[in-house]
């Protein structure tokens, strides 16, 4: 389960293809018919090297072929590393699919450049979802997930029982006091060589905004200012954001957490060489190797409230379709209790809605693995909403590795706000 590029853990290539996808979005991409014809409509996927989501997929629409005689969807999947270059490809060619999948960040970039048309779902449909799967942009759905990942702060039972600390809930989360106190008390014992691992081995760009941009909202700030998407100024580099930077950093200097992780740092984790490691649903099986010792837990409350990031893989309707209303027909299909449920149980994703939940063993009120359900109802937060954000990923990660290598917080974050305005003027603020 370690494989996202906005989204979920892995190699990242969006940014790059989502930045060449903004030279079309002046304009928009041209009407034109495509994905389907006679009756057929084209499916397309990012997962043809994920034969768990896959056969998901596919069984989906083998029922919906099999439920009515109008329409055929016809699924075409892409190795995952180059899904959104073919995207972009067919965008400039104006031969989207229908039916499309897209990485939840990206989606307001891609309805921005005319890609994507508004999803027309039923109200009780959506009001079901997760808010982090849906794609909203400028007040409209545009995508919508069947499921969800979410972040958690993974740990040695045994580690935080012998510190005399307690363990945090959904409900209780540690203060900012708290989980300083804890990495204290878990540094003096001895007993691991670090207290918490941050899991910074991973250098793809998106892990670094996924993972860590959370506590920085935490502590009150953010990567643009959200009241209107035009400037950075005094969001990232406010006092809430020098003071995320200086923790941020602190954590190294104070021999809390490695300056660089290992590839593996679960695996670093469950062989005892760290007391709690950053780590996601994907890694929640591999917890299983602890036994009793193994526990997971919100992040700490930094004074804004606890935060994870919401928003994973989530299907949309291309705006060049000529059969918009069976795309959406579909789609909606796809939104069964029973196809999230499947894809909960093969995937080991977060369901949908309560409904899919209370289908999969685990996840139901009081289950092994309701946590993520909880905690990702309670504290996700989509990552800025803005057809700009390819360029605020790349920079904010770029800064948050100046900060954990040891550069001057204040002016990491000063550059990086004069990079990220001088975008957003050049781009008259996306459209904003």
């Amino acid at each position: 389960m370690r494989r996202f590029m906005i989204g979920r853990r892995g190699a990242v290539t969006l940014a790059v293809v989502a930045t060449a996808a903004l030279t079309l979005s002046a304009c928009g991409v041209a009407s034109s018919g495509s994905g389907g014809s006679g009756g057929e409509l084209t499916l397309w996927t990012h997962n043809a090297g994920n034969p768990a989501e896959l056969d998901v997929v596919n069984q989906i629409v083998a029922d919906y072929n099999a439920s009515q005689s109008t329409y055929k969807v016809k699924v075409q999947a892409f190795p995952q590393k180059s899904y959104n270059d073919s995207v972009v490809a067919a965008a400039t060619a104006k031969k989207l699919p229908c039916i499309l999948d897209t990485d939840a960040p990206i989606v307001p970039n891609w309805a921005y450049a005319g890609y994507l048309a508004p999803l027309d779902l039923p109200q009780d449909l959506v009001s079901k979802q997760l808010k982090s799967t849906l794609g909203n942009y400028q007040r409209k759905l545009y995508s919508i997930g069947l499921y969800d990942a979410a972040l958690g702060l993974f740990a040695h039972k045994s580690a935080l029982t012998a510190a005399g600390v307690r363990i945090a809930t959904v409900d209780q989360p540690w203060t900012a006091q708290e989980f300083a106190d804890a990495l204290a008390k878990i540094k003096a014992s001895g007993k691991h060589e670090y207290a918490f691992d941050l899991g910074t081995g991973d250098s793809g760009t998106e892990w670094w905004t996924y993972g860590y941009s959370p506590f920085l909202q935490s502590f009150g700030g953010d990567l643009i200012d959200r009241n209107g998407y035009k400037t950075a100024d005094r969001n990232l580099n406010g006092d809430a954001a020098l003071k995320w930077a200086n923790w941020f950093q602190g954590l190294v200097k104070s021999g809390y957490t490695p300056a660089k992780s290992s590839t593996d740092a679960f695996a670093d984790f469950v062989n005892g060489k760290s007391a709690m490691v950053w780590s996601g649903i994907w890694n929640s099986a591999n917890l299983s190797k602890l036994g009793d010792d193994g526990i997971v837990m919100p992040p700490p409350d930094f004074g804004n409230g606890p935060k994870i990031g919401g928003g994973s893989w989530q299907w949309a309707v291309s705006s060049t379709c000529d059969q918009k209303a069976a795309a959406v027909d579909y789609i909606k299909f796809s939104l069964n209790k029973k196809y999230l449920a499947a894809m909960a149980e093969k995937q080991n994703v977060i369901p949908a809605t309560e409904e899919a939940a209370a289908l999969v063993d685990g996840w139901q009120p009081g289950g092994a693995k309701r946590f993520f359900l909880d905690e990702s109802a309670k504290y996700a937060t989509v990552r800025p909403p803005s057809p700009g954000y390819p360029f605020l990923t790349t920079t904010f990660a770029k800064a948050a590795q100046d900060i954990i290598a040891g550069g001057d917080p204040k002016k990491i974050l000063d550059q990086a706000v004069s990079d990220i305005d001088a975008d957003l003027k050049a781009n008259n603020s996306y459209g904003f």
